[in-house]
């Protein structure tokens, strides 16, 4: 059997939905619509996200349409609200993307705060958060490495929580690994590191310090061969997942330790 599908068990649930894949991807910043196809394929994704404000789902008739390229039937589309600097515009653009995806309710919430670090504007996101909850909306939330504003989101009713690893498109990877850590431990919702990631060990440790699942785009997107680093994502996920659940080792600060028995030595 394939070492990548050992654990049918290991599901990832986002309200209402089921995923095999803990890799989530973006459709923006390609070359054209095949690399998109191309890319996304390769890194095994279920879950796809859009940026209504950017992307062609049915808005316009006259041009290109992304779900051409990422059929619905075959992925789950996340409707974002990328370019959103306030809660109002933010619920609007998600009210959009229901009616153009026919009633469908799974968002990813983003509202910015700043046009030059695209840090999350937390006030308004949770003002959003609680407007889109109240409206039936499944939300996934963008938002600070911040502890409590991130069980703030939860106990709204967020589906899930997704701190920045580091700024939107930065590949910086993680910097605060201890808030990330403190947010895992105390949420019931999945916790999936969205921005910053930029090779596939950010990825693996994500997954390693136990979270959900990774977002990525601008990783995948800008790489020199998009492709073949989507494989590496898909199987860096899943190796960090993999060595999360088996469980590291103890670290051994200042002291070694044989990596073979010591008693019963030939001498």
């Amino acid at each position: 059997m394939n070492a990548l599908h050992e654990m049918p068990s290991d599901t990832l649930r986002l309200g209402e939905r089921v995923f095999r894949s803990r890799l989530l991807v973006g459709s923006g910043k390609y070359r054209d619509f095949d690399e998109t196809r191309a890319a996304t394929e390769a890194s095994g994704a279920e879950i796809v996200t859009v940026a209504i404000r950017r992307s062609n789902i049915g808005q316009d008739p006259d041009q290109p349409n992304l779900l051409d390229v990422l059929p619905p039937e075959r992925y789950t589309i996340l409707p974002n609200t990328a370019g959103c600097y306030s809660a109002v515009d933010a619920v609007r653009t998600l009210q959009l993307a229901r009616e153009l995806l026919d009633g469908h309710t799974l968002v990813k919430l983003e509202v910015l705060g700043d046009p030059r670090t695209l840090f999350p504007n937390m006030p308004e996101t949770l003002k959003a958060a609680e407007a889109l909850v109240k409206d039936g909306f499944e939300v996934m939330v963008y938002c600070a490495d911040d502890p409590v504003q991130a069980r703030m989101l939860e106990e709204i009713g967020c589906v899930a929580v997704m701190p920045l690893a580091s700024l939107i498109g930065s590949g910086m990877g993680i910097l605060n690994p201890w808030n990330l850590a403190i947010i895992i431990e105390q949420a019931r919702v999945p916790v999936i590191v969205d921005a910053g990631v930029g090779t596939a060990s950010d990825a693996a440790v994500a997954m390693e310090l136990g979270c959900d699942g990774v977002l990525m785009n601008s990783a995948i997107a800008h790489a020199s061969d998009p492709v073949r680093m989507a494989g590496a994502m898909a199987l860096a996920v899943e190796a960090g997942r993999r060595a999360f659940l088996a469980g590291r080792m103890p670290k051994r600060p200042y002291r070694g330790e044989p990596s073979s028995p010591t008693g019963g030595l030939i001498t």
